[in-house]
């Protein structure tokens, strides 16, 4: 059974009746979590971003050391990669039995929220959906959703990737609502040159194959350690409900998942073309970056070089994990991700 109450103007709330527990290795005991899903209102007309609750059942209170927003990258929506059941648990459940309110959303034109117009026509005939500036508003809409939620005035926040330049945007615009920052696989300016002519021709959104998802995940894998990086079945369980969220999937040819290109837009107009969507210096939370040594989307180069321009940061950490790649959350290594982050946003300040 599904309840339905309005929270929050423009905000619809669904309470899903159903608790999960799972035994795991983090928590003396099951821990029961509760979920809960909402579509708040983006500042774009017409829009919806869905937003994804995880908290322990009998959580009562709530506080900004102990609640985190979530964003993703590029290409994939957050609701199949953050909270993704692998091995009976989730990078969301792992935090939410940690004691904290975390939330995740998928930006317009991905996963379960809504696809503007454009997405419904042949690509070419559209402008780039979903711009940078565009999802740092999303977001801070999210954020500011949750404050109001939760009677906060600052929470944690996070994002993988492309989320990084979205977390971080919005850590430097409004950094008295953020409490700590984790930028996972952090994009910075980029050694590569914009493409040129035809290849430069962008359209409302691109369309990604399994294939393709599959070669680029293993890119700059070493050969010898490609047959352990993903276990068995955890990339097929990830593109099959990946490409579930998208309607027109499945009668395309072969089946391929669009994903929006305001982002393929901006890297090339800013962070190939040796300009920055935010100024880092601005941030004034503890912030943590962290990847994998194998990362191919994200180098390590563009984390060493945006590291010290975390000027404002009270502290900072960079910390990169051995055999794994962009989507190391999702890897045999996930573990060493997950508790680095964990550990990151739990410590207390260093004195």
């Amino acid at each position: 059974m599904k309840i339905s109450k309005r929270l929050l103007p423009s905000v619809i709330l669904t309470f899903l009746s159903a608790m999960t527990g799972t035994t795991s290795a983090y928590a003396a005991e099951p821990a029961k979590l509760v979920t809960e899903e909402a579509m708040v209102a983006s500042p774009q007309p017409g829009i919806k971003i869905y937003v994804r609750n995880k908290r322990l059942a009998n959580r009562t209170h709530f506080d900004a050391a102990h609640t985190l927003v979530f964003v993703h990258g590029a290409t994939y929506p957050a609701s199949t990669a953050f909270d993704l059941e692998l091995n009976g648990m989730s990078w969301m459940d792992y935090i939410a039995r940690r004691g904290f309110d975390v939330y995740l959303l998928d930006l317009p034109g991905y996963g379960r929220s809504t696809r503007p117009s454009s997405m419904d026509q042949p690509a070419d005939a559209g402008q780039p959906v979903e711009t940078t500036a565009q999802a740092v508003q999303d977001y801070a809409a999210v954020v500011d959703w949750v404050l109001a939620r939760q009677h906060l005035s600052k929470l944690d926040v996070m994002g993988w990737s492309w989320g990084t330049t979205i977390a971080g945007g919005f850590a430097a615009a409004q950094p008295d609502k953020v409490n700590r920052l984790v930028l996972y696989a952090p994009v910075w300016l980029s050694h590569d040159a914009p493409p040129t002519g035809d290849a430069a021709k962008l359209g409302a959104y691109r369309t990604v194959t399994a294939e393709m998802a599959k070669e680029r995940w293993y890119k700059g894998v070493p050969e010898d350690k490609r047959a352990d990086l993903i276990p068995s079945g955890w990339f097929d369980k990830w593109q099959q409900a990946t490409w579930a969220t998208d309607p027109d999937a499945a009668s395309a040819k072969p089946p391929a998942l669009r994903a929006p290109n305001g982002v393929t837009q901006d890297i090339r107009g800013y962070y190939m073309s040796g300009k920055a969507t935010y100024d880092p210096g601005k941030i004034t939370a503890p912030t943590l970056m962290i990847q994998a040594q194998w990362d191919q989307d994200t180098p390590p180069y563009m984390s060493q070089a945006l590291f010290p321009l975390l000027t404002g940061a009270p502290w900072k950490q960079y910390d990169l994990i051995g055999e794994g790649t962009h989507t190391v959350m999702m890897e045999k290594n996930r573990l060493q991700l997950f508790n680095a982050v964990q550990n990151f946003l739990e410590q207390p300040a260093p004195r």
